[in-house]
């Protein structure tokens, strides 16, 4: 058992997440929660393209954060970077600045983000806090700017910090954040939040699934690598019986959402 797996348990233990968790909609202190265990690290990059070091790899001798296991789901980009390392000043291959989606394939991506929050954040939505934050933000995530997010995150170490319909953790936001160049002192709205997981949906590959240069299955994996909460083919989280992770929705239930927003017919 590596130093790694045993502090991720000893954390998963500490905020009481169990195998089977769903996401609900707890109201503690002012702010929704979302009842989901964090998880910690697979070592498998098989499937992601050449280079790719493997989607929550962490860096060896990178210092302990408390936001490495720090919620329901840790985001990694898809290009071989994983979210766990430093982020640099540039060259995150997160594209540019403007948005990922335009017209019916933008449509399409607001329905997609909707099974993914019910997946995620559940009834909490928008304002969503990783239920293990023994110390919540001071205000709705949906009421604070990201530079008040960042402050909070400052503030209350060695906690989860899981936030929003997506549920960002740290490095993930400032990553994307950085990427779009969005002003910090931006209201943490809706609107922010859609954009950062159109983001995340483009580094899945949903430009390349829709033009029919990826499968169905592959994108749906490449999903369920990013949010724990979806299924992979065998019905279970790519990170199952890790700190308490499982699918919160069944492989069918996945394929058929998938297929009633991208009708074959619809693809080019």
């Amino acid at each position: 058992m590596t130093r790694t797996l045993c502090t991720a348990m000893l954390i998963a233990a500490t905020l009481g997440g169990g195998a089977g968790a769903s996401p609900v909609s707890l109201l503690s202190e002012g702010v929704f929660r979302t009842d989901r265990a964090a998880f910690i690290p697979m070592e498998d990059g098989a499937g992601l393209g050449a280079g790719a070091r493997g989607i929550l790899q962490p860096e060896a001798g990178a210092p302990s954060d408390d936001d490495r296991p720090g919620g329901p789901s840790l985001f990694a980009m898809l290009d071989g970077r994983g979210l766990w390392e430093p982020a640099p000043r540039a060259g995150l291959g997160l594209g540019g600045t403007g948005a990922d989606f335009v017209g019916a394939l933008a449509a399409r991506a607001s329905r997609l983000r909707d099974v993914i929050a019910k997946a995620e954040a559940g009834r909490a939505g928008f304002d969503a806090v990783q239920h293990g934050a023994k110390i919540p933000p001071p205000d709705r995530p949906t009421r604070m700017t990201i530079a008040e997010i960042y402050a909070w995150i400052e503030a209350t170490p060695r906690q989860p910090h899981a936030i929003g319909r997506y549920q960002f953790i740290p490095s993930t936001l400032r990553a994307l954040v950085e990427a779009l160049e969005i002003d910090p002192h931006t209201r943490f709205s809706p609107a922010v939040q859609d954009r950062l997981a159109d983001r995340l949906l483009a580094q899945a590959g949903m430009h390349a699934f829709y033009s029919g240069a990826l499968s169905r299955d592959r994108f749906m994996l490449n999903l369920a690598r990013i949010w724990a909460g979806l299924p992979t083919e065998t019905g279970k989280s790519f990170y199952e019986g890790y700190a308490g992770n499982s699918a919160t929705m069944s492989w069918g239930a996945f394929e058929t959402a998938m297929a009633d927003i991208f009708p074959a017919r619809a693809r080019p």
